[in-house]
């Protein structure tokens, strides 16, 4: 999903070869863009939501890889935003008459689609920290588990009740 996000961010591009934004920008093709950023995030949040009912979100590491997701979450539900803003300029942008109306609405939907990129890239570094969290976390994990069943190491105590230790 991390390498969706940050494809998607690179490959959706707003401007033509020279750098400009076309004269008539593809509404369809924009809101294709907000389309496909909606699958996404509907996705980084059904990650977010299976984490939360997994036994690892209930220990430390898991904590810092929820608050990962979650930020996750949050970019790639703005991104989506961000791409529909953008498709709605390349909508009104052929009817704006003045050239301050299409200069000010050009300027805009490069604005949105460059943040709706960010956002894009934003989430997938979050994925990426929250998988390398979990991954450190249960890689640790995996390291103990053979170290605590070795035979002849013997049990920790049990706790004592209450009291105090001399």
């Amino acid at each position: 999903m991390k390498d969706k996000l940050q494809n998607a961010a690179q490959q959706w591009e707003l401007l033509d070869e020279t750098g400009h934004v076309p004269a008539t920008p593809s509404y369809p093709a924009l809101l294709r863009h907000a389309i496909d950023a909606q699958d996404l995030s509907r996705d980084v949040l059904q990650l977010t939501a299976d984490f939360t009912q997994s036994p690892h979100h209930t220990t430390r590491a898991g904590d810092t890889v929820l608050k990962h997701l979650a930020t996750a979450a949050t970019m790639s539900s703005h991104a989506v935003t961000h791409f529909t803003e953008t498709a709605e300029c390349a909508l009104t942008l052929p009817r704006s008459a003045h050239p301050t109306d299409r200069n000010h609405l050009t300027n805009r939907m490069v604005i949105d689609h460059a943040s709706a990129r960010a956002f894009l890239r934003r989430t997938s570094e979050s994925l990426r920290d929250a998988a390398k969290e979990l991954d450190d976390h249960v890689g640790f994990q995996r390291f103990l588990a053979p170290l605590t069943r070795q035979k002849g190491s013997p049990a920790p105590p049990p706790p004592r009740p209450g009291g105090r230790h001399r």
